[in-house]
């Protein structure tokens, strides 16, 4: 299981232009199995997404296929760790 942070490096104003083609990168990767959830984060520095990927290289490889990443708008850090408990 990863917890992802979505962290913005470019202004709100950038973020907001790319936000429906990042929506259906999210929706693809819902489809797909490999997201369980995502948000915002508040206050809106980035965002977060749940994932259930095969490997840590898997997921990052399917990260880096998000328009805020190919746009340079953010940045993603991948926090591995074992869910125990729901």
């Amino acid at each position: 299981m990863y917890l992802v942070l979505v962290n913005y490096v470019k202004p709100l104003a950038v973020i907001d232009e790319l936000l429906p083609e990042h929506r259906k990168f999210l929706e693809a990767n819902y489809q797909a199995g490999l997201f369980l959830l995502s948000g915002p984060r508040e206050p809106r520095t980035g965002g977060v997404i749940l994932a259930q990927a095969g490997s840590r290289w898997e997921l990052a490889a399917v990260l880096e296929q998000d328009p805020f990443v190919t746009q340079g708008a953010a940045t993603y850090e991948i926090i591995e760790f074992k869910a125990t408990r729901t």
